[in-house]
């Protein structure tokens, strides 16, 4: 089943001799389940690319249809709620609230959204992560791996249907990075969550099920489909 469906994706920043075309008539789709890195130089347009895919950042033409949805028509409004509802965001400097400890954080875009946590997720997800001596902790007494951890459970605990992750370890050393990647896949496989990976790490492009590689804004490479011409 088709979770994400992308058609001729622009986006434009500047005009004249200003503008800039961050990224060019991208088209691909992603299956339920599927792993997948998005690589590419800096400056290719594949952070541009997660953050609408996140509805962080809007298109200037084209379809981006999440589970049916085409995020690109909702106003800001009921983007902002789609993208609490139906999307998990990891980044690479973690993005907790510091005056919140672990518990707070994961649950902080649930009560946002008007909601009651799921409890019965919360200590899952706790246990899983390895934070269960730590959900009293605000994140500057937490180790750069442990507070990932934390922005993991925080972008799972609204059932997402996509999670998508920039540079999840950019900022970690390499046992650390091991680590995240391993309860990325961990979670990819049990719960069967269909994870994007903005990512310069070899170890996940080699891990993946599928990476596609962008370069001036154009998907040059698609290792589940043919090559395609730049």
């Amino acid at each position: 089943m088709k979770i994400l469906e992308i058609k001729n994706l622009c986006k434009v920043y500047g005009s004249g001799d200003t503008r800039v075309d961050a990224l060019k008539n991208i088209s691909f789709d992603i299956e339920q389940g599927e792993f997948i890195a998005i690589i590419g130089p800096s400056g290719s347009g594949k952070s541009t690319l997660l953050h609408i895919l996140g509805g962080v950042d809007t298109p200037t033409s084209g379809e981006v249809n999440i589970s049916g949805t085409d995020i690109s028509k909702l106003d800001e409004t009921k983007l902002a709620i789609f993208r609490r509802r139906h999307i998990g965001l990891i980044y690479q400097f973690y993005n907790l609230i510091p005056i919140l400890n672990v518990e707070e954080n994961m649950t902080l875009p649930i009560l946002l959204d008007g909601k009651k946590p799921d409890k019965a997720l919360l200590r899952d997800l706790v246990n899983k992560l390895g934070l269960k001596e730590r959900v009293t902790h605000l994140p500057n007494q937490l180790s750069g791996g442990q507070q990932q951890r934390v922005s993991i459970g925080r972008a799972l605990m609204n059932h997402p249907s996509l999670l998508l992750a920039d540079e999840p370890t950019g900022n970690l050393d390499s046992e650390n990075s091991k680590e995240i990647l391993s309860l990325l896949r961990k979670f990819n496989k049990e719960n069967k969550q269909t994870v994007i990976i903005i990512t310069h790490d070899e170890r996940i492009a080699l891990s993946a099920d599928r990476v596609i590689t962008i370069e001036d804004g154009r998907i040059t490479k698609d290792s589940g489909r043919k090559e395609l011409s730049a």
